[in-house]
């Protein structure tokens, strides 16, 4: 096990673009391929509802294995776990070129999306253990603003390819780029665990994952992260009922607006990297909940008070966004080191706890906007930033006052005993 790299330079930061290269090919694997789905229902002779049955099918995929990915890196050692990982994905892409089926092309796509389970479980376990604690934090933000490209280019790249080539060579792509990324993570992936030291039995995962449930700390600095998502990932799921049937926009001007709000978590993303070395870490959270709150009631005056929400509501996002962009990574690491049970495991039951938040509260905004249109959802995003609000200003001042005065603090093992 190497170890830990204090600073950032151009031979340490070549492990963390291998891994976002990876996750950009596995997040472009569902956004470059929907605009080919009705390649594919042509081709199979099936009617285009079968097209989100895609999205769905690699979402599924995403949810099978995180609770084993991370155990398994825990007792083998992340490198292997990874490396295989990234290989599976890229074969699976490539595979697509034996399927004549629908059926089967949606069973790929279940495969496919198992790359999923792979990058925070393993992969940012890995990033947190290779850097120490302020430099895992930057490196977190830089990799999140190359991951945010893939659903801005990813679209408009998969439309553009279908117009020259068939739907298959949209897989070929996504396979060369998961090649590239073996290929950087071989060269450069270093071993952050000592493989079979303490080695438990994989038979032990049920009870770490007990503990854990059991050490209120750990669930609520995780649950902090889906809360702080929310608002952003309900407006991905229902900006284009919102500004297209609701407001009368063009796809083009739809595409527009989503601009300046992933612009606002990009400059969110930078904005941390930048104050990381400078403020205590957890001061960027509360920095960053003006803007999240603030942004978000902008944007419900906007719904409530005015006969053209379109430019509050986006303004709004932007806000929340930036704000969002300055607490995630600082939220994950505080999450992350929150429990003494290996990373690995621990990485894995933030992943499924996200997923589950995420997915409970999609359906929540869903409803509020049955139930009350635009301001359901406006209001819906507002609760949930509240929520994330309350929760956080009782989760972050302790991982603070732990990192400013660690001896008047028990050891975090000794903590995991006492919960």
């Amino acid at each position: 096990m190497q170890s830990k790299h204090v600073s950032l330079s151009a031979a340490n930061l070549l492990f963390p673009l291998a891994l976002v290269l990876f996750e950009f090919a596995v997040y472009i694997a569902n956004d470059m391929v929907q605009p080919a789905m009705l390649q594919v229902t042509r081709e199979f002779l099936v009617g285009s509802s079968w097209v989100p049955t895609s999205m769905t099918a690699f979402l599924v995929g995403g949810a099978l294995l995180p609770w084993l990915t991370g155990p398994l890196s825990d007792r083998i050692g992340r490198r292997p776990v990874l490396l295989f990982g990234v290989a599976f994905f890229m074969l699976s892409c490539l595979a697509t070129y034996l399927v004549h089926s629908i059926e089967a092309f949606i069973a790929l796509r279940v495969v496919q999306g198992m790359g999923l389970c792979f990058i925070n479980a393993v992969g940012y376990a890995a990033v947190q253990e290779a850097f120490e604690e302020t430099t895992a934090v930057k490196v977190t933000a830089l990799m999140a603003n190359v991951a945010l490209i893939a659903p801005l280019v990813g679209p408009l790249a998969g439309a553009a390819l279908v117009e020259i080539a068939p739907w298959r060579s949209c897989f070929l792509v996504i396979a060369a780029l998961a090649g590239l990324a073996l290929l950087g993570l071989v060269w450069k992936m270093p071993e952050t665990v000592v493989p079979g030291q303490n080695r438990q039995p994989l038979t032990q995962m049920g009870a770490d994952y007990l503990r854990l449930l059991k050490q209120s700390r750990f669930v609520l600095s995780a649950l902090c992260i889906p809360l702080l998502a929310l608002p952003l990932m309900g407006w991905i799921a229902l900006s284009p009922v919102l500004l297209v049937r609701d407001l009368g926009m063009s796809t083009v001007e739809y595409g527009l607006m989503q601009l300046p709000v992933f612009g606002g978590l990009i400059a969110g993303n930078f904005a941390l990297a930048m104050v990381a070395d400078r403020w205590p870490l957890g001061r960027s959270v509360f920095v960053g909940m003006g803007p999240i709150v603030g942004g978000l009631l902008l944007m419900l005056a906007g719904v409530l008070f005015t006969a053209e929400p379109v430019w509050l509501m986006v303004a709004g996002m932007s806000l929340m966004s930036f704000g969002e962009g300055l607490s995630f990574g600082v939220l994950y690491r505080f999450a992350l080191m929150s429990s003494p049970v290996a990373k690995g495991t621990v990485s894995a039951a933030m992943s499924m706890l996200s997923m589950a938040g995420y997915a409970l509260g999609i359906e929540l905004f869903r409803l509020a906007y049955v139930a009350a249109g635009m301001a359901g959802f406006a209001a819906c995003s507002v609760f949930t930033a509240v929520l994330f609000v309350l929760l956080a200003r009782r989760t972050v001042p302790q991982a603070m006052a732990e990192r400013a005065a660690p001896a008047d603090y028990l050891p975090l093992e000794l903590q995991g005993q006492n919960s």
